[in-house]
C-alpha cells in the first residue's frame, strides 16, 4: 500500500472510530453528550405527551386573521415558558385557522392532566401594565435587567390598548414599538405616567414579565413609544405580544391526543429494530454482490448513521418516528449511490482497464447521476419542511441531513477507502470487485 493512500485510509477509519466513541460515550468534560434516549431530544410520538389542535372560539362564519393567530401562538409560548415547558412545538395552520400544540411527556411526571393544561393555554390572555417595586424581583433577564415580579398595581390592561405597531425612531435610528390607547386607556395612562415619571412600568403577560421600560415623559394623548428594541424583529415580536393581550377570543381544543411513554418507548424499540435489520440486510447484500467494495460501502453507511445521530443529538434537533424513517431512507440513498459507482467500476474492469483507472473513471462518471438524484431528493425534503408541520418536518430534516451525509460518505469516504485498499497486492484480484477471476494491473 502506498504511504499516502494508506495514511488516508487510516484517517478515515480513525475519524469513524472517534465519532462512534463519541456517539456511544460522549465527552462530558467538553460538553459533548452521547447519543441515547436520555440525551437526544425526542418527539411526543417517542417520549409520549400531548398533541392537540386549538381553534379560536369565534361566531360561525368568522375566520381568525393571520396576525391574531401569530399573536395567540406567542401567548401560548409565553405561558409554556412560565411553566418551564421549553421542549414543545407550537405551529400555526393558517389555512385551517388553528394552532397545533405538542407537549412532550416529562420524565417522572405522573399527574399530568392534559385537559387542564389545554384549558390554561386556551383562556384569553391577560396583559397588564403595572407599577414596579424595585425590591421585588426574581433574578435577571438574559439582557441583565431585573426580572420584576407583579405588584398587582395595574395602570392599564390589554383591553385598553387599541393597537401596537412598529416604527423607526429618527433620533436613535432604531426600531420602536408604538402604542395607540383607547379613550379609557388614554386617561389611565396619563395618570400613571405622571405618577411614575422617570420610573419603570412593567408589562406582564399573565404573571410573566415581558419588558420594563422607563417613563421618559408624561403621555396624555394616548400614543406612546417603547424604545430599546435591538431590531425590527424584536420590536415586531413585542408588538404581537401586546396585541395578543387584547384578543377577543379564547382557544378551545376540539381534539386532544395523549400518548403514554410506554407506547412511545415501544414504538421506538420497534423502529430501531427495523432499522438495524434493514441495515444488516443491505450490508449483507452489498458484501455478497460487490464483495470488497461492498464491505467498504458498509463501513461508510455505518459512518453515515453515526454522524447523523451525532448531528441530531448535538444540535438538539427533535427526533420523531418519521425522523427515524428519514435516517433509514438516507441509508438507502447512500446504498443507491454506492451501487451506481460500483457498477461503473465493474464495467471499466470488464473493458480491460486497470483497477486504479477503473476506480477513477467509475467515480467520475457516476458523480453526475448521484448529484442529480441527491439534489432532487433535497428539493423534496425542503418542500416537505416548508409546507409540513410537526412530524413531517422531523422527517424532512433527517432526510435532508442524511442525503447530504450520504453524498459525502459515498463519494468521499468510500472513494478514499477503495483507492487505498486497491494498492494492496491481494486486493488487486478483480474477483473481489464482482468481476470474473483475474488480477488487475
Amino acid at each position: 500500500m502506498r504511504g499516502n493512500q494508506g495514511f488516508k485510509f487510516f484517517v478515515v477509519l480513525l475519524a469513524i472510530g472517534i465519532l462512534t466513541y463519541l456517539a456511544a460515550s460522549g465527552m462530558p468534560s467538553l460538553g459533548i453528550p452521547n447519543v441515547s434516549a436520555q440525551t437526544t431530544r425526542l418527539g411526543i410520538d417517542i417520549r409520549g405527551g400531548m398533541y392537540t389542535m386549538l381553534y379560536p372560539d369565534l361566531p360561525d362564519g368568522v375566520s381568525p386573521k393571520e396576525g391574531d393567530l401569530q399573536a395567540a401562538r406567542m401567548v401560548i409560548e409565553k405561558r409554556l415558558d412560565s411553566k418551564g415547558i421549553y421542549d414543545r412545538n407550537v405551529t400555526i395552520e393558517s389555512e385551517h385557522g388553528r394552532i397545533i400544540v405538542e407537549i412532550p411527556h416529562k420524565p417522572g411526571e405522573k399527574d399530568f392532566n392534559p385537559q387542564k393544561a389545554i384549558d390554561e393555554l386556551g383562556k384569553t390572555a391577560l396583559l397588564t401594565f403595572q407599577e414596579v417595586d424595585e425590591e421585588k424581583f426574581d433574578g435577571y433577564l438574559p439582557n441583565g435587567a431585573k426580572k420584576y415580579l407583579p405588584t398587582g398595581i395595574i395602570i392599564v390592561e390589554g383591553k385598553n390598548v387599541e393597537r401596537a405597531g412598529v416604527s423607526s425612531n429618527p433620533e436613535t435610528g432604531g426600531m420602536d414599538v408604538t402604542l395607540k390607547l383607547t379613550e379609557e386607556g388614554k386617561h389611565k395612562f396619563a395618570d400613571g405616567t405622571s405618577r411614575l415619571l422617570k420610573k419603570k412600568i412593567a408589562i406582564f403577560m399573565d404573571d410573566e414579565l415581558i419588558i420594563a421600560p422607563t417613563v421618559e415623559a408624561v403621555i396624555t394623548n394616548g400614543e406612546a413609544r417603547i424604545t430599546g428594541q435591538r431590531d425590527a424583529k424584536e420590536a415586531g415580536e413585542l408588538a404581537d405580544i401586546i396585541n395578543a393581550g387584547a384578543l377577543p377570543f379564547r382557544l378551545v381544543a376540539n381534539d386532544i391526543n395523549y400518548i403514554t411513554p410506554l407506547i412511545g418507548e415501544g414504538s421506538l424499540a420497534v423502529t430501531i429494530n427495523a432499522g438495524i435489520i434493514a441495515f444488516l440486510i443491505v450490508f449483507m447484500f452489498m458484501l455478497l454482490y460487490y464483495r470488497l467494495p461492498g464491505l467498504l460501502a458498509g463501513i461508510a453507511l455505518f459512518a453515515l448513521v453515526v454522524i447523523e445521530l451525532c448531528f441530531i443529538t448535538w444540535l438538539g434537533i427533535t427526533l420523531t418516528l418519521p425522523g427515524l424513517a428519514g435516517i433509514i431512507l438516507s441509508v438507502g440513498m447512500g446504498v443507491d449511490a454506492n451501487i451506481i459507482i460500483f457498477e461503473r467500476i465493474k464495467e471499466e474492469l470488464r473493458s480491460g482497464k486497470t483497477l486504479r483507472a477503473s476506480a477513477d473513471v467509475g467515480f467520475k462518471r457516476a458523480f453526475k447521476a448521484i448529484l442529480d438524484a441527491n439534489v432532487t431528493t433535497l428539493i423534496s425534503a425542503a418542500v416537505l419542511y416548508w409546507f409540513g408541520t410537526g412530524a413531517i418536518k422531523g422527517f424532512a430534516v433527517t432526510l435532508f441531513v442524511g442525503v447530504i451525509l450520504s453524498f459525502f460518505t459515498a463519494v468521499t469516504a468510500s472513494r478514499i477507502m477503495l483507492k487505498s485498499v486497491s494498492e494492496i497486492g491481494l486486493a488487486k484480484n478483480i474477483w473481489l470487485y464482482g468481476v470474473k477471476q483475474g488480477v488487475a494491473k
